[in-house]
């Protein structure tokens, strides 16, 4: 169950000073708060217990827009296998919880947008940044 000590390209990564629990409901509180849908949310570590293995607390939360993620698809179809956007709260081996989620801007470079997609782009990193950001920060 070792961490990975590089971060992949395109992911942008946030550390918590809260655990698990109180990320993941400041997550889906700051999504909320946003009029943003949450569609599902996967729990990683309960799929590991169910088989008999151990995984630290990992959950991802799919959320998003079809104001914003449908411009994007009719520029570039491939690109809703990455949409909706998702966040993944994680438990480092150290006790830390840090959120990650893909860069938008990484994305719509995968699917050839980066020319084209910018506004709704830029619109979708302030979003994502500010939801980890609300998640991740201390008591307001």
């Amino acid at each position: 169950m070792g961490d990975v000590n590089q971060t992949p390209e395109g992911l942008v990564t946030v550390q918590s000073q809260h655990g698990p629990v109180g990320t993941l409901m400041r997550l889906e509180d700051s999504i909320a708060s946003r009029g943003l849908t949450i569609f599902a949310r996967i729990d990683h570590a309960a799929g590991a217990k169910d088989v008999g293995m151990g995984l630290r607390p990992t959950q991802v939360v799919i959320f998003g827009s079809p104001k914003s993620g449908t411009p994007l698809m009719q520029m570039s179809e491939t690109i809703g296998i990455d949409l909706p956007l998702k966040m993944l709260v994680r438990q480092e081996a150290s006790g830390q919880t840090v959120l990650a989620y893909d860069d938008p801007a990484w994305l719509a470079s995968r699917h050839g947008l980066a020319a084209t997609a910018g506004p709704i782009v830029e619109k979708m990193q302030a979003a994502m940044a500010a939801i980890a950001g609300e998640a991740a920060a201390g008591p307001s």
